[in-house]
């Protein structure tokens, strides 16, 4: 990739390499004033790119991110898997201090909607638009207007 590519994929905010890195280290720093200036500097990185990523969020890898944090939300209690792909106006949100659990390898749509102590399966895929308020099975689809849920069965390789 040369210099021009770089810098206008930088400046879309689409490469979050730093932002990662920083988080990693304030998950690591011990002093409590380091902490705080980390979070400083990871919610004005963030808030840059119009999004934001609560101080206390887990991760289980990087998420992936294709449009960068334009518009995602995601609440500080808030728990999300491995090889988790968000799209742009996500909102992982809390009620009363509790926020959703979302297994790994989930695709969340544009738009979509997850709120209170929900827990969603490994294997999900979240429509774009789509409101959930419930727990979400392994291997199902979640697709709103209205709300519904398409589970699919997962079948095995004969021998």
């Amino acid at each position: 990739m040369d210099l021009r590519d770089w810098l206008t994929d930088y400046s879309k905010g689409d490469r979050l390499h730093s932002y990662w890195r920083w988080f990693h280290r304030r998950e690591r720093c011990r002093s409590a004033l380091g902490r705080r200036m980390l979070t400083f500097l990871l919610n004005r990185m963030a808030h840059k790119h119009g999004g934001y990523i609560g101080n206390g969020a887990v991760f289980g890898g990087e998420p992936v991110l294709p449009h960068g944090l334009h518009g995602v939300y995601i609440s500080r209690y808030a728990k999300i898997g491995a090889d988790c792909w968000i799209y742009q106006n996500v909102t992982i949100g809390e009620v009363n201090r509790v926020a959703p659990i979302i297994g790994d390898r989930c695709l969340i749509g544009a738009g979509a909607v997850i709120v209170g102590g929900v827990r969603i399966g490994n294997d999900v895929k979240i429509g774009a638009g789509a409101v959930v308020n419930c727990d979400v099975p392994d291997h199902s689809t979640v697709v709103a207007p209205p709300p519904r849920m398409i589970t699919r069965e997962v079948f095995q390789d004969a021998p």
